[in-house]
């Protein structure tokens, strides 16, 4: 049984939700327009990665399911959940410093490397959603 009825939506407040870590086996939505973008979500227990306008913007393994996604020019922010410990990765710019923040407590401070990706490790569990706020220092 699916988590969600629908692998990407549109939230009241704007932002997005997508993936879903129940899945045995691959699913996948191709162009979902928000915003004036293209979005492409591919998820099952593996994997959740998601694309915007045909450019990474995040993947997890193993998959999970995030909920409203904000992305701005200071910040990403967003919510997630899993099954279990998931290493994420974000397409953020080249060679920047971002101060990381989860479930409202600083981590640490990381550069993104040439390729402007920033790799962060939480721990999950399907009890509850964790908070995940990444700023541009």
């Amino acid at each position: 049984m699916a988590l969600y009825e629908n692998l990407i939506r549109e939230e009241k407040d704007g932002t997005i939700s997508f993936g879903d870590y129940t899945l045995e086996t691959k699913q996948k939505v191709s162009d979902f327009q928000h915003n004036g973008d293209l979005y492409k979500v591919k998820t099952f227990y593996e994997i959740t990665k998601l694309e915007k306008n045909g450019l990474f913007v995040y993947e997890s393994v193993p998959g999970t399911a995030v909920s409203h996604l904000d992305i701005s020019e200071k910040e990403v922010s967003f919510n997630v959940k899993g099954s279990e410990d998931a290493q994420i990765t974000l397409e953020l710019e080249p060679e920047k410093e971002y101060k990381i923040f989860i479930d409202g407590t600083n981590v640490g401070k990381m550069k993104t490397n040439l390729g402007g990706k920033l790799v962060i490790s939480t721990e999950l569990n399907c009890e509850r959603e964790v908070q995940v706020r990444v700023i541009k220092l």
